[in-house]
């Protein structure tokens, strides 16, 4: 049985192999300076997930549950907090990564509770378990009173794309993210 919960900082680790694997290795690689690698980068990430004023922070992560393990995540935060919460990656990308990233475009705006990264381990998925998921995040939204939830997909990802339209978000915007052009869809 899977079982939704707050994550605890003791699952920075899974987390942050999660959020690696919702964005996927070469857009990982991307934000890497010359030198650095994925193992940098998962470094940055547990730290991040660790940090309690971090986008990819442990309390704006929803996990999971197969028993003990972390199965599958959903980060999210109020988009109107982008730029405070972004200070922790732009520091940490500096110092893990070896890259400057203060002039990164906004993925979100104020107004939606973006879905920054959602995924679910490969022998869990067709499951259910990222629609639960998403669920739990939009009752987090309105918990916190914002309208929407938002997020970007890759343009080339037709079937996250096909996965988020029968949960009801719609199309808003072109946009652009990790060297990558994306969809922004609401629900």
């Amino acid at each position: 049985m899977i079982e939704i919960r707050e994550a605890t900082k003791n699952q920075a680790a899974e987390i942050a192999s999660l959020i690696m694997m919702a964005m996927t290795d070469d857009c990982c690689q991307y934000f890497c300076g010359k030198g650095y690698g994925l193992e940098d980068f998962r470094r940055m990430m547990t730290m991040l997930v660790e940090a309690e004023t971090s986008q990819y922070s442990y309390k704006n992560t929803l996990v999971a549950m197969a028993s003990d393990r972390v199965v599958g995540i959903s980060v999210s935060y109020d988009g109107g907090c982008l730029h405070e919460l972004r200070r922790a990656f732009i520091q940490a990308a500096k110092e893990y990564i070896g890259k400057d990233h203060s002039g990164m475009d906004d993925e979100t705006q104020a107004g939606e509770l973006y879905l920054d990264s959602l995924a679910v381990l490969p022998a869990y998925r067709r499951q259910g378990i990222a629609k639960t998921l998403v669920l739990a995040t939009k009752k987090r939204a309105d918990a916190m009173h914002l309208p929407c939830v938002g997020l970007l997909v890759d343009d080339d990802n037709t079937s996250g794309e096909a996965f988020y339209t029968t949960l009801g978000f719609r199309y808003v915007a072109d946009s652009q993210w990790g060297g990558h052009p994306m969809k922004h869809l609401i629900l």
